[in-house]
C-alpha cells in the first residue's frame, strides 16, 4: 500500500550482509546521521548468484538467530528490518523500489548504503546493484566495515599484494586504523513497523527433521550483546593467559570470538581497539592481547588472499600442487571413474567425519565440531593434517565438511587455513610438517580431559599407521617435486 508522501522526506536504506550489528557499522551510522531521514534495514539471503557459496547447515542456524537479534537491536533505534530471499542483483533494486513506493518516496530521495564485501561473486553482485540503483536515480554508497583495512591497501614496497604473513602483519601495523563508531542514537521520524517483507521462519534455516541443533544452542547465543559479553570475558579473564592457554583444548583459553567476527556482531576494529587499550591498561595481559591482535591480522590476511584469488576454496594457491596425488573419495564430486576403486578413501573420509579414526584427539575434535559447531584451533590443525597427509585425501573434502558444520565458517579463513595445513597455500606450513595426533594429545591435553569430554569411549583401532602414512605422504611430495 502506498502511503501519503511526506513533505521533503527522504529514505536511507542500509543493506546488511555479514555485519549483523548496530555499533561500529559505518553504513548504518551514515544512514542515521540525519534524524529527519527515514532509515530502513534490508537483508537479502542470496544463495543463488554465481560465485556466492550457499551457507552450510550450522551457518544457517546461526544466521536465523543472528537476524532475530539484529531485528531487536534495530527496533530499539526505530529501524525495521526487511527480509528478502533470492538473487541480490535483482532483488535489492526491486526491494528498494517497493520500499520507496510504500513510503511515498521519489527515487531521487533514496540512498542505499552498505559495508563492502570482498569475495569475487559478492563484488560482482554489489557492482550490478550499484549500477541499477544509480540508473533508477537513487544514491548508492559503500563503506569499509568488515576488515581492519581494505584488502588492496597493505602492499609490498614494489606495490604487490603480500603472500607471506609476517611482512603483511608488519605493514598492517603501520597503517592508520579507522576509529570504531558508536551505535547511532537517532530514531526514525515515522512508524515503519508494517513494511512488507519475508517472514524469517519461512526461510526454514533451522534444522527440523531431525533437529540436531541442541548442542549449538547450548554452546552459543548469536547476537551483538552476547558477543560483547564474551569480549569482556576475554579482556578480563582470557587475554592474560592467552599465549599459554590458546593451544590447550582442555581449557577455556581462546577468545572464541570467531563466530562474532564472521557474522559481524563485532567488528575487527572494535576488538583491535579493545586489545590495544588492554596492553596499556594491564601490562600483565599485554603479550596475550598482542597475540590476539595478530590473529585479527591473520583474518585480514586470509581475506587479502581471497580478494587476490576468488576461487580460493577450489584452487591451490601454489599451482605446483595441482599435480599432487591426493585421493578423492569414491562418490565425491571430483572423484574419477577409476579413483578409489576399493572405496578405502571413502571409508577413511567417513570415519574422519564421524570422529571414528581411532586417534582420540582427532575424534574428540570432530565430535566437538558436530556437537557445538566449533572446534578448538589447535585441534583443527591436527584433524586437518590427519585427513590431508596421513589419509591422503584432498584438502577440499575437509574444507567443505568444515564449511557445512562450523558456525564460524568463513569464506576466506576456512579455505586459507586448509591450504596452510595442506602446504599448498600462501605462507603455508611446510608439507613435511605432519602433526602427530598422539604427541599433540600428550602435549596439549595432558590430563585427557578434552578427549574425555567429547570422545570418552575407547577410540578403537586406528584407521591408518602414522609412521607408514607419513612416509607415504613425503614420498608423494617428493614425486610432485620431481615433476616440476
Amino acid at each position: 500500500m502506498k502511503r501519503d508522501p511526506a513533505v521533503n522526506a527522504s529514505v536511507n536504506i542500509v543493506w546488511f550482509r555479514d555485519d549483523l550489528r548496530v555499533a561500529d557499522h559505518p553504513a548504518l551510522f551514515r544512514a542515521m546521521a540525519d534524524p529527519a531521514t527515514i532509515t530502513v534495514a534490508l537483508y537479502v539471503l542470496d544463495e543463488e548468484s554465481s560465485g556466492i557459496r550457499p551457507l552450510g547447515g550450522a551457518a544457517r542456524w546461526w544466521l536465523h538467530h543472528g537476524l532475530e537479534a539484529l531485528r531487536g537491536s534495530l527496533a530499539e533505534l526505530g529501524v525495521p528490518l526487511v527480509l528478502r530471499r533470492g538473487p541480490a542483483a535483482a532483488l535489492v533494486p526491486t526491494a528498494v523500489a517497493e520500499i520507496a513506493t510504500e513510503l511515498g518516496i521519489e527515487p531521487a530521495k533514496i540512498s542505499v548504503f552498505w559495508n563492502r564485501r570482498y569475495g569475487g561473486g559478492e563484488r560482482a553482485v554489489d557492482a550490478r546493484v550499484k549500477e541499477s540503483l544509480l540508473e533508477a536515480g537513487a544514491h548508492a554508497e559503500s563503506f569499509s566495515g568488515v576488515l581492519l583495512h581494505e584488502p588492496w591497501i597493505p602492499q609490498t614496497q614494489d606495490g604487490r599484494p603480500f603472500r607471506v604473513f609476517t611482512p603483511f602483519f608488519n605493514a598492517l601495523q603501520r597503517i592508520e586504523l579507522r576509529p570504531a563508531l558508536p551505535a547511532p542514537s537517532a530514531r526514525n521520524p515515522r512508524d515503519l513497523t508494517d513494511l512488507s517483507g519475508d517472514e524469517l521462519t519461512g526461510w526454514e534455516l533451522l534444522p527440523s527433521t531431525p533437529d540436531w541443533s541442541a548442542g549449538l544452542a547450548a554452546a552459543w547465543t548469536p547476537g551483538e550483546e552476547p558477543a560483547w559479553a564474551r569480549l569482556h570475558d576475554v579482556l578480563e579473564d582470557i587475554a592474560g593467559g592467552y599465549e599459554q592457554g590458546r593451544d590447550r583444548p582442555d581449557l577455556d583459553g581462546t577468545s572464541r570470538l570467531s563466530p562474532a567476527l564472521r557474522w559481524g556482531h563485532l567488528s575487527p576494529v572494535q576488538v583491535w581497539e579493545a586489545m590495544g587499550a588492554l596492553t596499556t591498561r594491564r601490562p600483565d595481559a599485554a603479550q596475550g592481547a598482542r597475540a590476539i591482535m595478530r590473529q585479527l591480522a591473520w583474518r585480514d590476511f586470509c581475506w587479502n588472499l581471497l580478494y587476490q584469488q576468488p576461487d580460493l576454496s577450489t584452487r591451490n594457491l601454489r599451482p605446483e600442487f595441482d599435480s599432487f596425488d591426493w585421493s578423492w573419495p569414491r562418490g565425491s564430486a571430483n572423484a574419477s571413474d577409476d579413483g578409489d576403486p576399493q572405496g578405502l578413501a571413502a571409508e577413511h573420509f567417513a570415519s574422519w567425519c564421524r570422529g571414528e579414526t581411532g586417534f582420540a584427539l582427532v575424534d574428540a575434535g570432530m565430535k566437538q565440531l558436530w556437537e557445538t559447531g566449533w572446534m578448538h584451533n589447535r585441534v583443527r590443525m591436527v584433524t586437518a593434517s590427519l585427513l590431508v597427509k596421513n589419509l591422503g585425501i584432498h584438502w577440499r573434502m575437509g574444507e567443505q565438511w568444515f564449511w557445512d558444520t562450523l558456525v564460524d565458517a568463513d569464506a576466506a579463513a576456512n579455505p586459507a587455513n586448509w591450504q596452510w595445513v595442506a602446504g599448498c597455500g600462501a605462507d603455508a606450513s611446510p608439507y613435511f610438517r605432519i602433526f602427530n595426533p598422539l604427541l599433540q594429545a600428550k602435549k596439549f591435553d595432558p590430563q585427557g580431559s578434552y578427549v574425555t569430554r567429547f570422545a570418552p569411549l575407547s577410540p578403537g583401532e586406528p584407521v591408518v599407521d602414522l609412521k607408514e602414512s607419513r612416509v607415504a605422504a613425503l614420498d608423494a611430495y617428493a614425486r610432485m617435486k620431481a615433476h616440476l
